[in-house]
Order: structure tokens, then sequence, then C-alpha cells
């Protein structure tokens, strides 16, 4: 089992507590003004988690799909649905091979979904190739990714010699060479037991993201900086930004 199935394994009630995920209104207010506020368009959100963009983005009158790996992120997120008397196709299954092809007029792949958590960059890949599989001709993908450029820029500030401290992850330690940070993460779970896992995630450099992207045959792919809760196509990305948001038309 990898470090993201044994964090969210039992993590739902935990994760909707968090603060990186408390901006949904704002960002599907960026993510209707991208879509011209054209509720006829199907969207795809690939690793929605608890569901909060996809309930959000159905209560405002899209019809949205919801996909996920993890069971009990979904769970939550059907009682979640439920709860608000939505009716939202949330189906659990990997990324790399979503059953769909040309379905989806938009795809969103918000706070890391299921990229960049993957253990090689051939997985990640294989990710984004399948959500372009699922979306038709013209289409729009919406993600946000780690910054590689802030790993790069403040890598003695973030790791020192000694591997550092990063956030609420422990020991972070940066490989300049694969682009890639391991830390320990130490969480409480929904049953109230402390655990962790070891965690291991791919940051990307802006000239990576657009590369792969137009490999897959996106016409156009604009990149901007995060600010949660508050995308704006006005935020230039900049190596202070932890992640950074992308917008791919086909």
């Amino acid at each position: 089992m990898q470090w993201y199935e044994k964090l969210f394994a039992n993590y739902a009630a935990g994760y909707d507590r968090e603060p990186f995920t408390q901006g949904t209104q704002g960002e599907c207010d960026f993510i209707e003004r991208e879509l011209n506020y054209d509720k006829s368009l199907r969207i795809i959100d690939v690793g929605c988690g608890t569901g909060r963009h996809t309930i959000e983005l159905t209560k405002r009158g899209y019809s949205v799909t919801g996909i996920d790996l993890s069971a009990a992120q979904l769970r939550r997120a059907r009682e979640k649905a439920e709860q608000e008397q939505l009716q939202i196709p949330f189906v659990r299954c990997d990324a790399r091979s979503l059953p769909f092809e040309q379905e989806f007029d938009a795809a969103i792949m918000l706070c890391e979904g299921a990229f960049p958590l993957m253990e090689t960059d051939e997985m990640n890949f294989q990710i984004l190739a399948s959500v372009t599989r699922a979306l038709k001709e013209r289409a729009k993908f919406i993600f946000t990714t780690l910054n590689g450029l802030r790993p790069l820029v403040h890598y003695h500030t973030l790791y020192g010699q000694n591997g550092g401290q990063e956030s609420n992850a422990n020991d972070a330690v940066f490989d300049l060479v694969a682009m890639r940070e391991s830390s320990t993460l130490v969480f409480v779970d929904d049953d109230g037991i402390q655990r962790q896992v070891e965690v291991n995630e791919r940051y990307y450099l802006p000239t990576e993201i657009t590369g792969l992207l137009k490999s897959l045959g996106y016409r156009k792919v604009d990149i901007f900086g995060v600010t949660l809760g508050a995308f704006s196509r006005e935020e230039q990305l900049t190596p202070d930004h932890f992640e950074m948001l992308v917008v791919a038309e086909k």
C-alpha cells in the first residue's frame, strides 16, 4: 500500500478540517469563470477526495462526476452530497486508467488531486494522459501541482544541510535530481489514532508541465501562482508559491 493510500484510508473528516481545504467557494468561482458559466458542460473532478469541489459545482448547476481512489474519502463525499440532497456520481477508480473516453467538456484536479503523488514520473504522466482521453476535443483541463521553483530557489532555507523542516512534515529532504521531496507526516486519523506515513512527492517546473501537456495535444497552456480560495489569472507564478495553477486547452 502506497503512502497516499495509507493516509486516506481513514482520514476523511480530518481532511475536511485542514486549512488548505477551506477555499472551495473562491476556487469554484475561478472554475466557473474559466468555463464561461456554461452549465451545459460536463465536468470530471479527478482526485475529488471528500467531494468539496464536486458538490459545490453541482450546487451551482453543473453536471460533475467525482473520481477518487480512496473508498473512505468517497464515502464521506456521498454522505455530504446526500445531506445536500444532491445526486452525484462518485466513482472509485485509479486516475491512471479512467473508464471514460471523450466524455467530458472540462476536467479539474485540485489540491494535487492524484497528481503528483505517484511513485514515478511515468505514473504521473499516465494520469495526465488518462484525463486527456476522458476529455472531448475542445476541452479545458484545470489543475494544481507542486511548484518546483520553490525548492530550487529556497533550497537552503527549506532543507538546510540536515534536511530541515517543511510546514507539517518532519525532516523533509529534497532530491535535486529527481525533483522529489521525502518527509514524514504525522497525523491523527478519524478514530483519533496518531499515525505517520513516509511522504514522497514530485515537484514540477512550469516548463516540464507545459512540455508534458503539449505532448498530449494541448494547444494552449497557461500557468499561474496559487492563493488558496482565490485562484486568479492575475497572479504571476513566483518561487514563493507552494503550488502552481495550470489551465490547459485542447
